[in-house]
This record gives structure tokens, sequence and C-alpha cells, in this order.
């Protein structure tokens, strides 16, 4: 009936309009560093069943098909990508990335992480007055666990393996100050966003696996670089499209839906 089209066409905007904004954000972040793009993955709702395949007429021949109608389509998860963004050269000495598996691990609240313990592939960091070495937002979060560089430090050298060295005034050898971890989970896909490049531990993304980098399966450091966002514009903006096209074809069968009812209500008339 038109109204089984009605509900199938409205599920189908309502699914479109979170794609779209899954998008948007998409796009808003394609210069964020770090920055990992998601998708919505959709699924179809429940059928009607108006006829059985199978089943045996009076010379027992059986219905090789069924007749099954389709209630419409909700979004079933946004998923995201973690495929690695593109290193951005930057020569600045506390910019870091993270050149293949891992994320960095950020102290936070305990009321926003599990343990006060977000994760994050962004690696512009910065120092706050007490020296300390924080990710570069407006928020300040400190590395776990958390390293110090003395106020009278030179150069600082970061280690593709983590270890953070400095050079200071009157000594002739470079001083180890910090070692990076890193961690990793067996489902990233599974894990909370936060914002602010932030990411948070769930029963479905799994305990995180710590360790140091260049170590098992975990990436190495490589200072001076950051990551870039791994959003490919092209590619979300050929998504817009057909996001946009889908849309008006919705719309449309809410036309003909309507226009159908319209003609069987005027039958009576």
């Amino acid at each position: 009936m038109a109204i089984n089209a009605l509900q199938s066409s409205a599920s189908a905007l309502s699914a479109l309009g979170m794609r779209l904004d899954v998008i948007s954000n998409n796009l808003a972040n394609a210069n964020t560093d770090g920055f990992k793009a998601s998708r919505v993955n959709f699924q179809d709702l429940l059928y009607v069943e108006k006829a059985q395949p199978g089943v045996e007429n009076a010379n027992g021949d059986q219905r090789p098909t069924g007749i099954y109608v389709g209630l419409g389509v909700k979004p079933s998860g946004t998923q995201m990508s973690f495929e690695q963004g593109a290193p951005v050269t930057t020569g600045r000495p506390l910019d870091i990335m993270i050149d293949g598996k891992g994320f960095f691990k950020v102290g936070v609240q305990t009321d926003l992480a599990e343990g006060g313990i977000a994760y994050t592939r962004a690696g512009n960091l910065s120092v706050n007055r007490d020296g300390e070495l924080v990710l570069a937002s407006d928020q300040g979060r400190r590395l776990d666990p958390v390293i110090t560089i003395p106020p009278d430090a030179g150069s600082i050298t970061i280690m593709e393996t983590g270890e953070i060295f400095v050079t200071t005034p009157g000594q002739a050898a470079t001083q180890q100050v910090g070692q990076l971890e890193i961690a990793n989970f067996i489902n990233p896909a599974g894990l909370k966003q936060l914002g602010e490049n932030l990411l948070a531990e769930t029963d479905g993304s799994g305990p995180p696996i710590t360790g140091n980098p260049a170590e098992q399966n975990f990436g190495r450091i490589k200072q001076g670089l950051l990551e870039g966002s791994n959003v490919n514009p092209t590619f979300e903006l050929i998504n817009l499209i057909r996001t946009q096209r889908t849309f008006e074809m919705s719309s449309q069968t809410i036309r003909a839906a309507d226009q159908a009812m319209q003609t069987i209500s005027r039958l009576g008339q």
C-alpha cells in the first residue's frame, strides 16, 4: 500500500540526513591533524511477508519465490576509518606523528574516559608553565605518563622508539627526560569519540594494549612531522552528491505515494 511507501521514504530521509551530517563533519575536519573520517552504515528494516517461498499448490508444485515488502532503512552505526593520514612536515621539534599503529595516551577527567585516559593520533605538542608536554589544544591535556622538559633545555630530540633527550647548558652529553608510551586496540572502530581529537575505551574496543613505539606491532615516532587528516575531500564530495540525489529520489517517492493515496480517496466520491 501507499502508506508503506510513505513510511519507507520517511525512514530514508531520516537516514540520509544522518549521512549528510557525518559527511559535513568529515569535510569540516579536512585540515584537523590526526582526524579520522567516519562513514554511516545502513541496514534494511523488517519485511512484510505476503507469500512464503516453497509453499505447495494442489498439484504439488512449489512456489519458487516469496513476496516480501520492506519497511525502509535505518543507520546501523558510524564507523571510523583508521587509514593513516598523509605526513605534514613542520620541522618543529615538538610535532610528532605515529608511523604505523597506535595512539598517544592523554590524561582527562575520569568522567570522560575509563581510568582518566583518552587516546589520540594528534601529535601537535607544546609545554605548559610547568614544562610538561601537553596537547597544543584549548584544554592543554597532559601526555600520559607525564613528561617534563627542563626549563633550561636546549635542543629536544625524540627518537623513533619514543625516548626524549634534551641538551642542557654545561652538560656535554644529552639527558633522557622521558619515554613516550602508545596504546593499541583490538577493535579501534569501537572507540568512543569525545571531541578534541580524543577517543575513549569502550567494551566494544576492548582494553588498551600499551607499549613503547617501534616494539612489536606499535608504530614508530617521527619528529618534525604531523599526521594530517585522512579525509579525502573528493570522495566526500562524491558521497555528498550521491546523498543529495538519493534524498531527492526519496522525496519523489513520497510525492508519488501521496498522489496514489489521493487517487484512491477519490474512487469513493
